[in-house]
């Protein structure tokens, strides 16, 4: 039984702020430290539930996050960045499930420091025509790779934005947004207890024999409006990259394909914004 575990910062136990999640934020180094608390509650259910393989890939900004010393030995950790598959680098086929740990709800959202992938140059972001962030693009990704997502933790919008994706993917709330900077927030015992439960229970009840297939895949449109007209201009020197308006570009390729095309457009955007890339 392989668990990958996508871990991201803005939805973990106790952080409501940049100053919590960005470097060099007066509150940084403690988020790194409840992040990595909120993820080795994860591998402790994971490994109580069957799993035999865990590993993390650390997908919030800088992707250098999760303390490795603090870490639980029973998990192997992929960390730094640029990665070609960013928030889902090194997941195969061979996995049985994803495990998506401190996620927040996508941009327009009144979640917890929502937004999609850039803290203020993507302004929205569809997938064939349905309104996506990061949780809808990680699932389908995951799908056409044929690997699950069986659990994810947030505040209650980005638990709230799975469901629409997903119903049977088990979601722990572990703050209740008061607005984009502010939450109602439980317990951190409290909080790891309820992660590692669920986390415990999408392993436990998915046996090895119930690895899905990887389906036929069709080719999908993915479109992105910035805030900045310059962004859409240089994408389209991409082939295959078309402009519906200003700041509006689209682009359609198969999955995961497309996954890895978006991130080549947060690089370029990146560079023309001296913005980097949030997750």
């Amino acid at each position: 039984m392989r668990v990958y575990i996508s871990a991201d910062m803005e939805g973990i136990t106790g952080l409501v702020d940049p100053e919590d999640v960005q470097p060099p934020g007066r509150d940084y180094e403690r988020g790194r430290l409840m992040m990595t608390e909120d993820v080795n509650a994860a591998i402790s259910g994971a490994l109580s539930g069957g799993a035999t393989d865990v590993l993390v890939n650390d997908a919030h900004g800088p992707m250098r996050n999760l303390l490795l010393e603090d870490l639980h030995p029973g998990a192997r950790l992929i960390k730094g960045r640029p990665k070609p598959m960013s928030m889902l680098e090194g997941l195969e086929a061979d996995f049985d499930v994803v495990l998506c740990v401190g996620f927040h709800a996508r941009a327009g959202s009144p979640g917890v420091m929502s937004h999609s992938f850039m803290g203020h140059e993507i302004e929205d972001m569809w997938l064939d025509g349905r309104p996506v962030g990061e949780i809808g693009l990680l699932h389908a990704t995951a799908a056409a790779i044929g690997v699950p997502v069986a659990l994810l933790t947030g505040d209650d919008a980005a638990c709230a934005e799975m469901a629409e994706w997903d119903g049977g993917v088990t979601t722990v709330a572990v703050k209740t947004a008061r607005d984009r900077f502010a939450a109602e927030l439980r317990p951190p015992a409290e909080s790891r207890a309820a992660i590692q439960a669920a986390a415990h229970g999408a392993v436990a009840d998915r046996p090895d024999s119930s690895r899905e297939s990887v389906p036929a895949q069709q080719p999908r449109t993915l479109a992105v409006r910035w805030q900045s007209a310059a962004v859409a201009t240089h994408l389209l020197g991409i082939p295959g990259v078309t402009r519906s308006d200003s700041r509006t570009v689209e682009a359609t390729a198969q999955m995961p394909d497309l996954y890895r095309l978006l991130g080549i457009f947060l690089r370029v955007a990146a560079t023309l914004t001296n913005q980097a890339p949030y997750c």
